[in-house]
């Protein structure tokens, strides 16, 4: 004679096999055995997924753990470390993958989705039937974007009410570039090679800052708020660097003989930023003195095609480094597509190229 099961027990059943695992259910010594196998940067990446792993890892001090045993991994001594900043750590481990790990690249085609673009009909502003200049450039920090235009004036606009609620006169020339920092103050380059500091509560330029060398029209600028110096590049392929504080320039250099598109730095990184431009070279230069550190190219050879769920092609290259005294234009050119703008995560940057096809660039010293 079987057993039978009432309909409630097999309710309860089904209830119980179709209930879902919640990742905050896993215990703390659980968690401890998986985080264990785990390097810095991907422990890192965890503490942020949600608050119950961030205390394990805290708690336990893993992250003091991983570095000491990269530390001991890297030296010889057989010394006991010292207290270790997990930070500065990080960011020094982050340098030396940039500078001397392996390349491996994923590059796909883009689409050409966006909010905002220089020409055409789409927009997340009303477009005032004309009164407003073409806006060339623009950068947003929530609830404001200011757009650059090209009769030389700075547009702010609120995006929820997506009204112009400021105009600031910063160039004679049209705006290029714009770079926003947390204080409020912004950064704007123009075509006649000059960086202006605005500040929008006196609705006018606070310096000006000008180059000692005439390098061309301003292309690109970014900010640094770990070392309050900001950097520009140019259309003849110089870098420059101010102290802000100051309102001084600290050096000015050639890293490029093209047009610098784009430059970044990681947001708590003050030794290194990356560069690109026409020349399609991936730079990657010392922010204390202008000095090129390293230089990257794509491997001609496409080593994996992936297709993805939607659709997506992405192709797997190699990177390379060349030398600093190669003579770029004996390069072939399909190695090195023209860079129109860059990002840079840790120990990774992302490229957007000309060719409507992005790039990330994953740099993994171990």
């Amino acid at each position: 004679m079987g057993i039978t099961e009432t309909a409630g027990e097999s309710s309860a059943r089904k209830t119980r096999r179709r209930a879902p695992k919640s990742i905050e259910s896993l215990d703390a010594d659980i968690l401890c055995i998986i985080f264990s196998f785990l390097d810095l940067f991907d422990l890192v990446h965890c503490t942020v997924v949600c608050n119950s792993w961030h205390a394990v890892i805290k708690k336990l001090k893993l992250l003091q753990s991983s570095c000491r045993r990269m530390h001991q991994l890297g030296s010889t001594s057989l010394e006991q470390p010292r207290e270790i900043d997990v930070e500065d750590f990080a960011m020094k481990h982050h340098k030396m993958a940039l500078l001397r790990g392996r390349i491996e690249i994923e590059r796909w085609e883009a689409h050409s989705h966006r909010i905002w673009r220089r020409s055409g009909q789409r927009s997340i502003f009303p477009s005032r039937e004309g009164t407003i200049p073409k806006g060339l450039c623009m950068r947003y920090i929530d609830p404001e974007a200011v757009v650059g235009c090209e009769d030389g004036t700075a547009r702010i606009f609120d995006m929820y009410s997506k009204t112009c609620s400021q105009i600031i006169r910063t160039h004679g020339g049209p705006i290029t570039c714009l770079s926003l920092s947390d204080s409020q103050l912004f950064l704007s380059g123009s075509s006649l090679g000059r960086v202006t500091v605005s500040d929008p509560l006196l609705d006018q330029p606070v310096a000006t800052l000008k180059s000692t060398i005439t390098a061309g029209g301003i292309q690109t600028i970014c900010f640094n708020q770990g070392s309050n110096l900001a950097f520009s590049g140019t259309t003849a392929g110089y870098v420059s660097c101010w102290d802000l504080r100051k309102m001084r320039q600290v050096w000015e250099n050639r890293v490029s003989p093209n047009v610098v598109y784009s430059i970044q730095q990681l947001k708590n990184d003050t030794s290194v930023m990356v560069g690109g431009g026409i020349d399609g070279v991936l730079r990657f230069v010392d922010q204390k003195s202008g000095r090129v550190l390293s230089s990257c190219i794509m491997d001609d050879k496409v080593s994996t095609v992936l297709r993805r769920q939607s659709q997506v092609v992405v192709e797997k290259r190699r990177g390379k480094r060349v030398s600093q005294d190669v003579e770029i234009d004996k390069i072939e050119r399909k190695t090195r597509p023209q860079i129109s703008c860059v990002a840079m995560g840790m120990k990774k940057v992302v490229t957007a190229h000309s060719g409507k096809f992005i790039s990330v660039w994953k740099f993994n010293h171990s």
